[in-house]
């Protein structure tokens, strides 16, 4: 049988301590970690759910370990935010957003905590029909004119002594915050000027709101179910009075 000298006992036995102090300290280490990462995300999401005006607060997750590294030097390596229910702004002709993800690279806040900046983001954008409609004051859906290459949507407006009155269009981007409607057709049995009016309501910009600067749409598919922009940025700037 392999006898330990007492010597070597009282080391093995010592190492053992520390292995365990080790483990122990490892542990607070990253207690103490995550605790400044839930800190970071609860903040984070209180600025966002302010900013934009949000009933309920976003989704926030910082990514990266250690947490207490980053925060010391100022700069989160990524930081994701994920919002629904963005309303629309206070003047006309913007969209609310259904949908909101975010994924935000080297996060880093202005000394006055009313600026944020990313070196990078990318964000996908999801609006509803329903949000939609509300947004234009007629009815949008998926129209059956839509074919593989050109998806389309229809506005149905009620007309008085016409009735219901309907036109597909197809939407594209139209700026780095704003999609257009063209091409815009209407059913040729309407009468001129109820035609105009019916094409009127959908000739015309809209934009996306809350979008910060730096951060452009890149594209737009709009689906049986809504719309879905994609934006990306550089040097993109959050400030707390983008929804004005």
């Amino acid at each position: 049988m392999l006898r330990l000298r007492a010597g070597a006992g009282r080391a093995l036995r010592g190492w053992r301590k520390y292995a365990v102090a080790v483990v122990v300290l490892a542990g607070l280490s990253v207690a103490g970690d995550r605790a400044a990462a839930a800190w970071t995300e609860h903040r984070t999401a209180d600025a966002f759910q302010k900013a934009q005006g949000l009933k309920a607060a976003p989704h926030v997750e910082v990514h990266g370990f250690p947490v207490l590294t980053q925060l010391a030097g100022g700069t989160l390596d990524r930081v994701d935010i994920e919002a629904s229910d963005i309303p629309a702004g206070r003047d006309g002709g913007r969209l609310p957003i259904t949908t909101l993800n975010v994924e935000l690279d080297r996060l880093r806040r202005s000394s006055d905590a009313t600026e944020a900046h990313a070196a990078s983001a990318k964000a996908t954008a999801f609006v509803s029909y329903q949000d939609l409609s509300a947004a234009l004051g007629v009815e949008i859906g998926y129209s059956q004119d839509s074919t593989k290459s050109e998806p389309r949507v229809a506005a149905t407006a009620s007309l008085p002594l016409v009735g219901k009155a309907t036109a597909s269009a197809r939407v594209d981007v139209a700026g780095d915050h704003a999609l257009a409607f063209r091409s815009v057709k209407v059913g040729d049995d309407l009468p001129k000027a109820v035609r105009t009016i019916v094409t009127g309501m959908l000739e015309r910009e809209l934009k996306l709101d809350g979008i910060p600067d730096g951060l452009a749409l890149k594209s737009l598919t709009t689906t049986p179910d809504g719309l879905t922009a994609t934006l990306s940025g550089e040097d993109v700037t959050f400030r707390t009075d983008d929804r004005a």
